[in-house]
């Protein structure tokens, strides 16, 4: 695992590189170009994946995943100061980036290293900077042939001469160049890039940059993008999954605050939990995500019922709330009882107690790849289809 030097400002620092972004962001942002959506204002990472969903859902299927190495790092500063000046003339501001670049890292051992490369990791000014250097990569796509610029005629001739058409979509370090054409044409367009980028001192990672068909899927911020056939019909569609990266994320987490503390209160331990995953299934909400939420439904569940178990041996009442915190309503309270209906019971099965967890059961992750894919979606459960009373489905 690779590690990263994060710089901590100090407070007069961070004073001053805030008023700096505020006066450079304004001049940078009427430049930037609408293919780069991180860290800029009124833009997220929902619209960054919306935008790769929408190209791949038309001609352009072959998609080059981008990865720069150590991107904050290895920036120029010589390329990064260039771009600066070419947009500010006020030799005030230009000394002050100059000065934060070259600032240096005091290290735990007291020695201060210098800083020939890179922008600071963790400071304000950092992704405005970072932006500036790779919008480098926008503007060489804008003016390609086969980019944005190109008119419909234009890109029809070129698909008339088997010429490739192609899209950048760029989050910070993280891109993906969607192409209309051939693989070949993927891996040609893929050199490409890495040459304009060596001119601001960047390289691709050759392990992590990867050329993928959209039937394949793909990984971007935190997403699984493919397209795959809709059931029960013979149309194909491009479906956005939660990643398998992003699944296992959550559920660490879920399974470390269990783990924490077994004499927490139920109450306590649902509180910190629903803390923990309502930003998580907000984040994933408007994705094809039910399979995802009901095998996180059922982990925490898993994980707070041992809890209780720990805390309260033998009770025959005890509370199992956690799933809740994976719906979209209210807050899981640990008030609701318990289903008199065993949890790992078959449908039908006439039992009058509640059973316990096989020894070494685990909740199951979604089916199909484990990317949560709609083929293998866990359907729907509502009030007259077998749910327990008072719920209305699964989340």
């Amino acid at each position: 695992m690779r590690h990263y030097a994060v710089t901590v400002a100090t407070i007069a620092d961070r004073v001053v590189q805030a008023s700096l972004k505020l006066v450079l962001e304004p001049i940078f942002e009427a430049d930037f170009l609408p293919c780069s959506y991180g860290f800029r204002p009124k833009r997220r990472t929902h619209d960054a994946v919306a935008e790769v969903r929408f190209l791949t859902s038309r001609s352009f299927q072959w998609v080059v995943e981008g990865d720069i190495k150590a991107c904050f790092d290895e920036i120029s500063h010589c390329a990064l100061l260039d771009r600066v000046r070419a947009r500010v003339g006020d030799k005030r501001v230009l000394a002050l980036v100059k000065a934060f670049l070259k600032s240096g890292i005091l290290g735990e051992d007291r020695i201060l290293r210098e800083t020939s490369a890179g922008t600071p990791q963790g400071s304000i000014l950092s992704p405005l900077l970072s932006n500036v250097a790779l919008s480098v990569l926008d503007e060489h796509i804008e003016r390609s042939p086969g980019g944005p610029r190109a008119s419909d005629y234009q890109r029809s001739k070129r698909r008339a001469q088997s010429l490739p058409n192609y899209r950048l979509v760029r989050y910070a370090d993280d891109w993906c160049l969607v192409v209309a054409g051939t693989r070949e044409d993927a891996e040609a367009l893929r050199e490409e890039i890495a040459g304009v980028l060596a001119a601001t001192g960047l390289r691709l990672s050759p392990e992590k940059t990867l050329i993928t068909h959209i039937d394949q899927g793909l990984d971007f911020l935190g997403w699984h993008i493919q397209r795959r056939r809709k059931r029960g019909t013979d149309r194909y569609y491009v479906y956005t999954y939660p990643a398998k990266k992003a699944i296992a994320s959550i559920t660490g987490k879920v399974r470390e605050l269990c783990r924490q503390d077994v004499n927490l209160p139920l109450e306590v331990l649902l509180h910190r939990l629903n803390a923990a995953m309502r930003g998580w299934c907000n984040h994933f909400r408007p994705g094809v995500s039910s399979a995802a939420f009901a095998y996180l439904r059922a982990f925490a569940c898993a994980g707070s019922s041992a809890g209780c178990a720990a805390n309260t041996p033998g009770a025959p009442g005890r509370t199992c709330a956690a799933g809740t915190a994976a719906q979209a309503g209210g807050p899981a309270t640990g008030r609701r009882p318990c289903s008199t209906r065993p949890r790992y019971a078959p449908r039908g099965t006439a039992t009058g107690a509640r059973s316990s967890p096989p020894r070494g059961h685990r909740p199951q992750p979604p089916r199909g790849d484990g990317t949560c894919g709609e083929p293998d979606a866990v359907p729907s459960r509502t009030s007259g289809s077998g749910a327990r009373p008072g719920e209305t489905g699964w989340p």
